[in-house]
């Protein structure tokens, strides 16, 4: 079974986007099957991995908003395991017409059951906000991937997912788990960096990655041309840094199979 990820903050220009993309194409270079979901009405999870958004007759808002399945959306990107379900503006309607809708917040979770086997893991990118679509995401979600500037704005505003995510794991999504924290925009040269770094690895300790992604102009320029950082500039600093956070997250997750396997040893040998 797929292990799904949602990738959220309410913040913008935090690099979620950016760190889904090339997180996903990371692991797909290493073999992996890997499904990115986009339910950001932006789309450019969809455009950065160089497919043309308005391009599709159908797409999530259709999975949202018709029930379609997701198999009938799904498109091939040029890594051969690495798939993506395109979102575009029509993604804004979507989240108008789930307000009044029954058993709104359980669409994602119903449709992704038919498809999680097909896959190692299923990304979703989810929009800068905490509205239905984020919901969706976070009660389908085995866990969460928060991207945090390194700025103190982004460290301030990151308390109002926690707490929605506390609530959902309270309630509707039981199992929901933070998979990792990962800094972005890194600036080296800068002391408010550093100072940001050393502040999130005294609040959130094991929650945070090591595994630091830095400001890299070839990131920034990749999207333009429809490809993951992996791909246009395979040496840069960026991608190593991708690259290496690829596989910190699956030692995490291995690491934490191992000790919820071990749990249940004990509890069955109680």
């Amino acid at each position: 079974m797929g292990r799904i990820i949602s990738f959220a903050n309410q913040k913008g220009g935090v690099g979620k986007t950016t760190s889904v993309v090339n997180l996903a194409a990371a692991l797909a270079l290493k073999g992996r099957r890997v499904l990115l979901l986009d339910i950001d009405p932006q789309g450019n999870a969809t455009s950065g991995l160089g497919l043309d958004k308005n391009s599709y007759e159908r797409s999530m808002c259709d999975v949202f908003v018709s029930d379609c399945p997701l198999s009938e959306i799904i498109v091939q990107t040029e890594l051969p395991t690495l798939h993506v379900a395109p979102a575009n503006g029509e993604l804004v309607a979507a989240e108008v017409e789930l307000i009044n809708r029954e058993g709104r917040e359980q669409i994602l979770k119903k449709t992704l059951s038919d498809i999680t086997a097909l896959y190692d893991y299923i990304f979703i990118d989810c929009p800068p906000s905490l509205g239905f679509l984020t919901l969706n995401s976070l009660v389908a979600s085995d866990s969460v991937m928060v991207p945090l500037q390194c700025e103190y704005y982004a460290l301030e505003g990151i308390s109002a997912l926690m707490e929605t995510i506390s609530v959902i794991s309270s309630g509707l999504n039981p199992d929901l788990e933070l998979e990792g924290i990962v800094l972005t925009m890194f600036d080296s040269r800068t002391n408010l960096s550093h100072q940001v770094t050393a502040e999130a690895r005294e609040h959130f300790k094991d929650g945070l990655c090591r595994t630091v992604i830095p400001r890299n102009v070839r990131i920034s320029e990749s999207p333009s041309f429809g490809k993951p950082i992996v791909l246009y500039d395979p040496s840069s600093t960026g991608s190593l840094a991708y690259k290496a956070l690829a596989d910190e997250v699956e030692k995490r997750i291995k690491k934490r199979q191992g000790q919820a396997e071990q749990k249940l040893n004990n509890v069955a040998n109680y």
